[in-house]
This record gives C-alpha cells, structure tokens and sequence, in this order.
C-alpha cells in the first residue's frame, strides 16, 4: 500500500516522499522583488519535504501585486535564488518555482499600472498594498496582441528559475489569477479565441503550459488548477467539463505533475459546497496527480491508498513545522501557524518555528 513515506518519480526528479510542501505566499522580499537571505534559511529548513514548491513568484512587474514577494524576471533576482535553491540542495531536497501572474488581483499602488485580465472584471474586497488595504480596480482586458508578450514572460521566467538552480517550475493556473481569470466564465466575457467556448478559455492555459514546455522541458514542468468553487470570486457555472478539457490539455502536453487545490465547506480559505473534481481529472489526466487543501495524515494515507492521490501538498502545516515529514512519521502533535505573521518582516512567525529535536533539546 502507498504511503506518504515513499518516494515518488514527479517529472526528471524522483522525491524521497510524498508530502510535497504547497506554495506559501510569506512576503520576505525586499520591495524590488528580490529574495533576502532570510528566505535561504526558511526553504533549507523544509528540505525533507519531498518537494517544495516556492511561494508564487512573479513572472514580470506588471503581474505582480503582492508587497514584499518575490520575481524571476530580473538578473538581480536570479542571482538572489541561487543560494536559496543551493540550501535545499545541500540538504537534499528538491524545490521548484511558481510562476505567477496575479491578472486583475494586482493594485496600481503596487505596480503603478492597471491590472490586467481576461475582461474588465475586478477580484470582490481590498488587495494588499504597502500602503495597507485598498479595494481592488477593475481591470484592463488584455488585447489579444498583446498576449504572446505575457506567454513571453512565462517562458524567460521558467528560463530564469533553471538558471536559479530551480528544479523546474509550476505554473500557477488557480486560485483567481490571470490563468483562472481566462478558464472560468464568470471572469472571461471575451468574444475571440480566448472567450467563450471551452477550447478557447483553455487556450491561454495550453500555450503557456506549451511554451514553458517547449523551453525547459515537459519533466520540469508542473500546473496547479482550483477546480472546485469560488476563488476570489472567479468561479465558472459548469467545471466538470471545463476541467477535464484543462486535464487533457495537459495530459497530451505530458507535464510531469499536476496539482488541485480543493477544499472542502470547511475549508481554512476558499471553503466551498462544491465537490472536488479530483475523481473525474484522474480520469483525463494520467500522471502524477498531487492534491492539496485541508491535508491530516489520515485523510493524506486515505487518499494515496484509494489510488485517487499519488501526493499530497501540505501549506500551514509546512509552514509551521519545518519538520513535518518527521513528525507525521512519529505521530507527534503539529504547531499551529501564527496568522498575525504571514505576510510579515522578520523572523518572526517565519524562520523561528523549532523542529522536534529543538524541543526536545530546550526541555
């Protein structure tokens, strides 16, 4: 029977287990976007995981609107990666980077433009700025020339985060960004190649996933999609169809694994009544399938043995236990992630929480 415990082949890398650590947007960047040393300690200490994918990283300045995250667009940052990506290396793990273009749910305060999407929508409540919180504008809707130029961005970000020393990359397709905003229909009105019909919302989502392909190779190349519900506030009438076109898609593509962010009515973000889809995409997509939202150990084995799961990503609890795969292995309580210092500066909340040995050896 599988377990969380045993390694998996994802792509050209082979993970020593399957508790993958999900994508944690933390804010420890500087304003420029380049990582800060402190990162490097934060990613080493969550080595054992058996892959880590970094927080969303931005793909260019226009797409990114989070204060104090992350890029891969510029040598500088590049450069700032290296010792990042070297840490997890040095501990042997394995960490690739997402890719992100956040589409309407950047803020003018952040980037100093409008925020781009499929149509003129805007992402309900207020965006974080360095300012605080504002409400969100509505966006621009991307002219159809000028979409090869973001496709272009995906491609020499994925380029940059090889040279980083990333192991690959995912592309972020979920959770109410650009990607999302182009699949679902209640944020694409577009009446062009990209609106629409099924096909032509996929579209933006294939020659991204293609590109990226075609660039770094379809074994370093992984998606994450949110099937199931609303997103901040993207959502579509009919997903079944929707994502099991998306899951083909990416199935002929051959990437190397996918992942569904899907959580339940109790769900800690995004709770939604909408059952996941993870049973009908197992059915249209055949490689790896890592699933993520809400993970505990029983459910996590739970999965993995029915076959519908070949990996688990786990968020909070990565975040605050650099040694979860030890302490799932011992059965041995968790830490509870401080809220109040997610999206802060400084230690605090971020590089602080202690292992088990830490414990054990201050008692």
């Amino acid at each position: 029977m599988t377990t969380i415990f045993d390694p998996i082949k994802l792509g050209a890398d082979t993970a020593a287990n399957r508790a993958i650590m999900a994508p944690l947007t933390r804010g420890r960047a500087t304003r420029d976007h380049v990582p800060t040393p402190i990162m490097v300690d934060y990613y080493a200490q969550r080595a054992s995981a058996g892959l880590i994918i970094s927080e969303a990283t931005g793909i260019s300045h226009q797409g990114l609107g989070w204060p104090y995250a992350p890029g891969l667009w510029s040598d500088e940052q590049v450069e700032a990666w290296k010792p990042v990506t070297q840490a997890v290396h040095d501990k042997g793990g394995l960490i690739v980077a997402q890719l992100w273009h956040m589409g309407r749910a950047v803020h003018s305060a952040v980037t100093g433009e409008q925020p781009v999407s499929s149509s003129a929508t805007a992402t309900p409540g207020d965006a974080h700025t360095y300012e605080g919180k504002k409400p969100y504008e509505v966006a621009r809707p991307l002219a159809i020339d000028e979409i090869p130029g973001i496709i272009a961005d995906y491609v020499k970000a994925a380029k940059n985060a090889i040279a980083a020393g990333f192991d690959g990359v995912q592309i972020h397709a979920a959770n109410g960004y650009l990607i999302d905003q182009f699949l679902r229909d209640n944020s694409n009105f577009r009446d062009d190649i990209y609106g629409g019909s099924i096909e032509n919302r996929v579209r933006l989502l294939r020659e991204v996933t293609q590109a990226v392909v075609d660039a770094i190779g379809a074994d370093r190349v992984s998606v994450r999609l949110s099937p199931n519900g609303d997103t901040q506030g993207v959502n579509d009438s009919n997903p079944e169809p929707l994502f099991a076109a998306a899951a083909d898609v990416l199935n002929q593509i051959g990437i190397a694994f996918l992942e569904l962010r899907e959580p339940g009515p109790d769900g800690t973000f995004g709770a939604t009544d909408v059952p996941r889809l993870s049973p009908l995409i197992r059915q249209h997509f055949k490689g790896p399938l890592v699933l993520n939202s809400d993970y505990g150990l029983g459910r996590a084995q739970a999965d993995l043995a029915s076959g519908l799961a070949d990996a688990i990503s786990f968020g909070r609890p990565f975040l605050a236990n650099p040694d979860l795969v030890d302490r799932l292995r011992e059965g041995a309580p968790l830490t509870q992630a401080q809220m109040a210092t997610f999206y802060s500066q400084g230690a605090e909340g971020y590089t602080d929480y202690p292992t088990l040995a830490e414990k054990k050896a201050a008692a």
